[in-house]
């Protein structure tokens, strides 16, 4: 590469290179956080578009850990890490001298560590919730699109509780993934990562239901059974094509079901992951187990499962009253 780049354009080419291997959304953060680095150059008297990547050094992350002060901590913590990221890009292109080790040390030395808050979610609500899905078979409708949307939206709660399924992970989901004798799935999962899923007996019977009702659509088109999404769409604009759900429909079946079953004001106060938070807990609950916890949650670090183990509001009432009462 030549050795007269600006700042400005190394970093378009480090952004560049985050698009080709991170998701949308985490361009997008990247995006945000090297504007904001060049306007901390800028104030420190710094010329991205003319300056040359040479005269970068390490005291540019002081400013930036600086600026980021009025920043919500995870907000720091995911702009220091793509700034990180712009350093290493910069020496692995050995473009400029970087000290990275002392690139680190400042931002070690000056970053905020964020608080660590539990996961909270009702917990007898979800109940009711999934309850009240286990029933939606029965409901009469009006029409064979609305009997589909109920055993489709039975399937994709039960799923979601008893899977542990991230909302993307289970719209995402095909026909093909399913090995139907082993009660197993394999999936495409967080961090592009292949993971096998375990599926429950109710879950893969309610998928099951929806799959036979939806038999003779599946059928009408072109594509292979195997191809096809386990949960589809079945509104006007879907026609008679069978289309995966999106993550906005997910979060709508979710609050749809939940203001059925709760009543509106409990509408947000469960969401699609509430139902991971659910399943963990379960887990460990029923087990005690951390490390078969995060193996079914497929957390890579078992520090984030370990949010998890402490004990409800319901059962430390229920402990308290049993040694006070």
């Amino acid at each position: 590469m030549p050795e007269n780049l600006t700042i400005q354009q190394v970093i378009e080419r480090y952004l560049t290179s985050v698009s080709l291997s991170r998701s949308a959304n985490t361009a997008r953060t990247y995006r945000n956080a090297m504007k904001l680095f060049t306007t901390v150059l800028s104030v420190h008297q710094f010329n991205p578009e003319q300056d040359l990547i040479t005269r970068l050094g390490e005291e540019p992350v002081v400013w930036m850990t600086t600026a980021l002060k009025d920043y919500s901590a995870h907000t720091e913590q995911c702009y220091l890490t793509a700034t990180v990221g712009l350093y290493e890009y910069i020496a692995g292109e050995a473009l400029a001298p970087i000290n990275l080790p002392r690139v680190r040390l400042l931002i070690k030395q000056r970053a905020r560590k964020p608080g660590i808050r539990l996961p909270q979610f009702p917990k007898s609500d979800i109940e009711t919730v999934l309850e009240y899905a286990l029933n939606l078979n029965q409901k009469e409708t009006a029409s064979e699109a609305e009997r589909l949307i109920n055993l489709r939206d039975r399937a994709f709660l039960l799923t979601l509780a008893d899977t542990g399924l991230r909302v993307h992970e289970a719209c995402n989901l095909r026909r093909g993934d399913i090995d139907w004798h082993e009660s197993r799935a394999v999936i495409i999962g967080k961090g592009n990562r292949e993971a096998v899923l375990r599926i429950s007996r109710r879950s893969l019977q309610a998928i099951k239901d929806y799959l036979n009702a939806r038999a003779s659509l599946d059928g009408s088109g072109a594509k292979a059974l195997s191809s096809l999404p386990v949960f589809a769409r079945h509104d006007k604009g879907s026609g008679k094509k069978v289309k995966p759900i999106s993550t906005t429909t997910g979060r709508e079946i979710v609050n749809q079901r939940v203001r059925e079953a709760l009543g509106e004001e409990a509408v947000g106060t469960i969401t699609p992951h509430s139902f991971r938070h659910y399943f963990v807990t379960t887990i460990l609950l029923a087990s005690g187990n951390l490390k078969l916890a995060q193996e079914l949650a497929r957390h890579q670090n078992i520090a984030v499962t370990q949010r998890y183990s402490h004990l409800s509001d319901e059962e430390l009432d229920r402990k308290y009253m049993e040694i006070f009462d």
